[in-house]
């Protein structure tokens, strides 16, 4: 089996850090660590390259990145700081002359079709973006490439929202709550990452304590935590504060998971 690459290309909640016209200390830092774009992660391994989530950073974060190659997406849900970049994966459909494959749910697919209504018309214009849309089920896996990937069904509020265990890594952002079921799936993974929007509670979003607690819980031996919003505070505060195998992840950060 080959190792899992990941490479965090956003840490950032739905405005990014810094927030436009904001004045707090984090906003207003100089440490790197506190500028987030919106939330994202690429997984290499062998000859497969996959990200999650495509939100308005993405052309950035595939220049930053350096990324030359792109298997497909793989989307959490709906919101826009989630899909708002898909209209960027032209230059992939230009390289490969094909449409990039992009997994989501049923829903997710109906939005999609809505926001870009021009890239699914009977009569689309030179240089629209093409999708190939595969559907995913929460009891159901799928492969890309050599990655095998099991979907995690979770709430973000009152909307539905799907995470992943891509072998022993597992993805979970914008969750507020999960069910004792679909936490089985994560049992025995080495690396969890995992949404901690804030401090203070959050109507669809884990707070800080709420997404130690729950990590906690799993027994996951490695936890990074995603989706910060400035409310969370400065990242080196944050991370020294953090206990025993917690980290605060930031953009740019590349783990291996062998």
């Amino acid at each position: 089996m080959n190792p899992l690459k990941i490479e965090f290309l956003g840490t950032g909640t739905s405005q990014g850090v810094p927030i436009i016209g904001c004045d707090c200390e984090t906003c207003q830092s100089k440490n790197l660590k506190d500028n987030r774009l919106r939330s994202s992660v690429l997984i290499k391994s062998g000859n497969s390259s996959v990200i999650i989530d495509c939100g308005p950073d993405f052309r950035q974060q595939m220049l930053r990145s350096k990324c030359q190659r792109l298997n497909a997406v793989v989307l959490t849900h709906e919101h826009m700081d989630h899909i708002a970049g898909l209209d960027d994966v032209r230059p992939f459909n230009f390289k490969t002359k094909l449409d990039m494959p992009v997994y989501c749910t049923k829903r997710v697919e109906n939005r999609l079709k809505e926001q870009f209504s021009y890239a699914f018309s009977d009569e689309k214009y030179p240089g629209s973006p093409g999708f190939e849309i595969i559907n995913i089920y929460s009891n159901e896996n799928f492969k890309i490439g050599d990655q095998r990937w099991t979907p995690i069904l979770a709430q973000h509020g009152t909307w539905p929202v799907t995470g992943f265990r891509i072998q022993d890594f597992v993805y979970l952002t914008d969750i507020s709550g999960i069910s004792h079921l679909e936490s089985e799936k994560i049992l025995g993974s080495k690396v969890l990452v995992i949404n901690a929007l804030r401090k203070s509670k959050h109507v669809s979003h884990f707070s800080l304590d709420e997404a130690i607690s729950y990590a906690k819980s799993t027994k996951v031996p490695e936890v990074y935590l995603t989706h910060a919003s400035h409310q969370l505070g400065l990242h080196e505060e944050v991370s020294d504060s953090l206990p025993e195998g917690f980290h605060l992840a930031y953009d740019g950060l590349k783990i291996t998971i062998q």
